[in-house]
């Protein structure tokens, strides 16, 4: 059904993150009355610790230009591809599998602490309102009051609490992988272009490399992922900023050795170029209830949280943004119900879904259908070319990937002789 507006709507957005962001600044450019509120300064976020990886493929990037978004095309180094190492159990310091395939349109990466500070000043210089304080639940219950729709884009303490885990959604309750992030200057550029450089070690973990904008300029991003308890999850004892460097060059040198090679020159950014965390991936309902009643919309990784193995954390809170300004738009002057709640989310979800299930099964030991397309794309360039550009949209993945039928009768379509 769709609905006709004539007035602006007042509409609230707890979180000032990609999706929160994002949405407040689609909605502020058709008029609509919005406030955003950050629990942290522009400056806090400036000086702070790096948030995420944040490698935003081509459909998300359009969706930032569609809206002016765009304010580092001439200056962030392009992700022009993806490549794929499995090094060989034999033989660590060779490669069992090594390919990389261009992707039809550059990915870009730009760190949080410049973008998020950069869109808070658009979005006031437009006439938005930033308030900054922490948001607890009486405070949702009384702008739930003074607005006709609360979005919450990020959670702490009780708010966290609204939005119940959707265990249909979630198969893991625990953490998948101990995770670190290394932002560096000085690595030596891939050869031929540059690439998400995806290197799989299995039973130990993964590490992806590419390169990105930050503060300090041009940088690479060195992203680990270790299965628990395995060697890779090595970063309890870590405590300053050249022990973290150290362990990162240990890791590629005990276990990446071309990877390492890269490495040689490499420094920090900057004291806060790192970070080191863990989560289990979840889903959880969108529909939250105050305790008055009240239903508050649940946003970006509030409701879809994503191990970052697959680099789609801030390409999902984008499509989420995006999904949800299309339903506001549709809704009209019709009130912002539970019912309209839930049919925002469902509209992202038949995105995300894929997202999600593609990077779930990611994080479990490759069947062995998946190691024959990942093989295949090594000697033929239209199976990598296709892998490779799932990134910027993962529902293809389903088509060809995803089961063991699917994956033999396209590789036996792409292979046949001709």
């Amino acid at each position: 059904m769709k609905y006709t507006t004539s007035r602006p709507r007042k509409i609230m957005i707890v979180g000032a993150g990609q999706a929160g962001l994002q949405l407040a600044l689609a909605l502020q450019r058709r008029g609509d009355d919005v406030t955003v509120v950050s629990n942290r300064s522009a400056q806090d976020i400036r000086s702070g610790r790096v948030m995420s990886s944040q490698c935003m493929f081509d459909a998300s990037l359009q969706l930032e230009r569609a809206l002016g978004l765009n304010l580092w095309d001439e200056t962030c180094p392009p992700v022009e591809g993806i490549a794929l190492a499995i090094p060989n159990p034999g033989e660590p310091a060779a490669k069992l599998l090594d390919w990389g395939h261009r992707l039809d349109h550059p990915a870009q990466s730009v760190d949080q602490r410049m973008k998020i500070p950069a869109w808070m000043a658009l979005f006031e210089e437009r006439g938005g309102t930033v308030l900054w304080m922490e948001a607890g639940t009486p405070e949702l219950e009384r702008w739930a009051v003074e607005y006709e729709l609360v979005i919450v884009a990020a959670g702490k303490g009780d708010i966290s609490g609204l939005f119940e885990r959707d265990a249909e959604k979630s198969p893991f309750t625990a953490p998948q992988r101990a995770l670190a992030l290394t932002y560096v200057h000085g690595m030596a550029p891939r050869p031929e272009y540059s690439a998400v450089s995806f290197n799989l070690i299995p039973g130990v973990g993964e590490y992806f490399v590419f390169p990105a904008l930050t503060h300090t300029g041009p940088c690479d991003i060195m992203v680990f992922e270790g299965v628990p308890g395995g060697p890779m999850d090595c970063w309890a004892d870590v405590q300053s900023p050249q022990e973290h460097l150290a362990k990162s060059k240990w890791i590629l040198e005990t276990f990446l050795p071309w990877e390492a090679r890269r490495c040689d020159a490499v420094r920090l950014t900057d004291d806060n170029g790192r970070l080191v965390g863990r989560f289990a991936p979840t889903v959880r309902h969108p529909v939250g209830r105050l305790p008055s009643g009240t239903p508050v919309l649940g946003m970006g990784d509030v409701v879809c949280l994503n191990d970052p193995i697959t680099g789609q954390g801030a390409n999902n809170a984008s499509k989420c943004a995006h999904a949800y300004y299309e339903a506001i738009v549709a809704q009209g002057d019709a009130p912002f119900d539970a019912e309209f709640m839930q049919r925002a989310f469902d509209d992202f979800w038949a995105y995300a879904e894929h997202v999600v299930n593609w990077t779930n099964a990611l994080l479990q030991p490759p069947p062995a259908h998946v190691l024959e397309v990942l093989g295949a794309a090594g000697s033929a360039p239209s199976v990598a070319k296709r892998f490779v550009n799932g990134f910027n949209d993962p529902r293809d993945y389903v088509n060809f990937f995803m089961s063991p039928g699917k994956a033999s009768e396209y590789l036996a379509r792409e292979l046949a002789p001709a």
